[in-house]
């Protein structure tokens, strides 16, 4: 019987959270593979990788609401078209609602927490925390934070 590839949705803000994501290239290229990311103003997406944006999102501005569903339903779209297995995400905002439509439809998500956290949480790792089935974080002094993480080192 010929066994399945499974399909992964690598998924991560603009930014640093992105080049965290990018550092997963080789992973990419052993799957059927595509990115989420943000839609910036300048060019994110990585060369030969099938990409898709969102609306960049901030907690602290007045349209956040609006484009947490904008999001919502983009990212509907995307799962609907894609249909991955998994989700890899190195955060942040734009990405949960992708994480969430794939936990609903029983997929299995992967966080991986922010390298530039050693000894504090992310507001979206909280969240994630609880939903992932693997939490990933790259400082030692973190499982302190995330007592069921699995601590393997930097992706870098």
């Amino acid at each position: 019987m010929k066994k399945m590839k499974k399909k992964i949705c690598f998924a991560a803000s603009s930014g640093g959270h992105y080049e965290q994501l990018m550092m997963l290239k080789p992973l990419m290229q052993k799957y059927d593979s595509f990115v989420l990311t943000e839609k910036t103003l300048y060019e994110s997406a990585e060369k030969n990788e099938k990409t898709y944006y969102l609306k960049q999102v901030n907690r602290r501005e007045l349209v956040f609401l609006i484009r947490m569903m904008e999001n919502l339903f983009i990212s509907l779209g995307i799962f609907i078209k894609e249909k991955p297995d998994i989700i890899i995400c190195t955060g942040v905002l734009a990405m949960i609602p992708m994480c969430i439509i794939a936990k609903i439809c029983g997929k299995k998500i992967i966080y991986i927490e922010s390298f530039a956290k050693v000894t504090s949480a992310t507001e979206t790792g909280k969240l994630m925390y609880h939903i992932a089935d693997q939490f990933y974080v790259q400082w030692e002094p973190m499982l302190k934070i995330y007592p069921k993480a699995i601590f393997l080192g930097g992706i870098y």
